[in-house]
Parts: structure tokens; sequence; C-alpha cells
């Protein structure tokens, strides 16, 4: 059976481990003791978005993140899903659709108008996913500016 429990400060660790997994895929750097400081700004403020550590019986094997935008050609709250990680070994099985599944419910309860989402081109399997899932690929162009 799959579960969601939202992130707590007790969580951190177990996190920023999978989180470095995550990002061992398409060698993104990472920062573990940053990360731990991150987490921890963002679970202390509730404005910032929520994060869900995904349990399949008492066995952590994923985590999702959603950080919250507002915007006024949206009405509203938004969120971006900032990231989506299941264990290798629990990929292909269907996890993925209830995860899906629970953000949308998710979405509807804390009254957000739009989840935007970005994915590797490469990442087939995540494409279809997020396809099945009702997402569409939208018509705009993700640019980003950096300060670092």
């Amino acid at each position: 059976m799959t579960t969601f429990k939202q992130l707590a400060l007790s969580d951190i660790e177990n996190i920023v481990l999978m989180m470095r997994d995550f990002y061992a895929i398409d060698n993104y750097p990472m920062d573990i003791e940053v990360s731990k400081t991150l987490f921890t700004e963002f679970i202390n403020d509730e404005n910032l978005g929520r994060a869900w550590l995904i349990y399949e019986e008492k066995e952590i094997i994923g985590y999702v993140i959603l950080t919250f935008i507002f915007s006024f050609e949206y009405k509203g709250k938004i969120a971006f899903l900032d990231e989506l990680y299941l264990s290798e070994k629990t990929r292909g099985k269907g996890i993925g659709k209830k995860a899906m599944d629970f953000i949308q419910a998710q979405a509807k309860d804390l009254k957000l108008k739009v989840i935007y989402l970005e994915i590797e081109n490469h990442n087939e399997n995540a494409q279809n996913l997020y396809l099945k899932s009702n997402f569409i690929v939208h018509n705009r162009k993700l640019m980003k500016y950096s300060t670092d």
C-alpha cells in the first residue's frame, strides 16, 4: 500500500539522501549541507510549499515536492512540481500514477490553480506519466536568470 507523509524536520536526513541519488541521474551538483538548510527553511514556512515522503508499506521509496508561486495570470496560488523521485527498484510498478493522483488531490485541497513542471528531454517514462496524468506540453519556453 502506497502512502504519503508530509515532510517533517526529522525526515531531512532521509530526503537529502534520496535527493542525492536523484541528482546523480543527470549529474546535477548538490551540496548536502545546503540542501539540509533549505529543507529546514522550507518545512518551517508553509507559504513556500509542501513536501511528502512516499512509502510502500513501511519503507520510504521516494518523495515529492510542490513549491508555491502567486500568479495574477492564473488568479491565485499556483505550484511548481519541483521534484518527484521514486527509488529505482520501485519504478514501473504504478507508484508514479499513485503519486500523480495524490498530487492532483493535494492541488484541489490547497486550492492551486495550475501545476507546472519541467522535465529532462531524455526522460520518456516521466513524460509519459505526466501526459497520462493530464499534464500538457505548454506552448511557452522556460527561461531562467541566475544571480549566482
